[in-house]
């Protein structure tokens, strides 16, 4: 998960080692942590296997050395997100680092993986297992258990709502976008990256025009 997080926001654009950590911090919310001794031998390894460079910048007395993703990394990138699986679709938190850096696939292939995880979606959320089989919410007495679960379910329910949309609604679309997000380094903004949804618009939102439309004519005819 580390190399995802690592390539992913370099894909965004060059960073220096304390903006990358930072950003890592911040996708992964608060009690997120990551020390220099992670971080750093990661960032080695990834550089002799040629998925980055390093460059040197600034003063004898400080240098800051820039990070930069190479063809390679990207190459690499790009495999990582294909193969998802095992925890990083069954654990919600681990399956949202992927959405973070999902759009860097071609389109077709980010279905794939969204269809993997809706396969997992299918089995209700547990907590609590008896000799292996899963506890059901009627079965709790405890009402903060009981809570886990509704949470829980309620979370997926949601997210299979938007699942399918994604993958099942005509004239729906994943937009891959390569430079999205992208930054220089030294710069304060946040990348942002994910999976762009565009489609028909909403029947609420089409209604709500029709209803304003129908109020501004009554409100002419009143006043003519």
């Amino acid at each position: 998960m580390l190399d995802l997080q690592i390539l992913g926001f370099l894909d965004d654009g060059p960073l220096h080692g304390y903006e990358l950590r930072r950003r890592i911090l911040e996708l992964g919310g608060p009690g997120t942590r990551l020390s220099a001794g992670s971080l750093y031998p990661a960032l080695s390894r990834l550089e002799a296997a040629g998925y980055l460079t390093r460059e040197d910048a600034g003063t004898s007395r400080r240098v800051r050395r820039t990070l930069t993703i190479t063809e390679s990394g990207r190459s690499r990138l790009h495999q990582i997100l294909r193969d998802t699986s095992g925890a990083d679709l069954e654990s919600q938190p681990r399956f949202l680092t992927v959405l973070a850096f999902l759009s860097r696939l071609p389109p077709e292939e980010q279905r794939e993986v969204l269809r993997r995880r809706m396969e997992v979606l299918q089995t209700p959320p547990a907590f609590f297992y008896d000799d292996g089989r899963p506890r059901r919410q009627a079965e709790e007495a405890d009402p903060y258990r009981q809570g886990m679960i509704t949470i829980a379910s309620a979370a997926r329910r949601a997210e299979i709502t938007w699942l399918r949309q994604v993958l099942e609604e005509p004239g729906t679309t994943v937009a891959a976008d390569p430079t999205a997000g992208r930054t220089t380094p030294g710069t304060d903004s946040t990348a942002t990256t994910g999976t762009a949804v565009s489609g028909t618009s909403h029947p609420s939102g089409r209604r709500t025009r029709a209803a304003t439309t129908r109020a501004t004519r009554a409100t002419r005819a009143r006043n003519a």
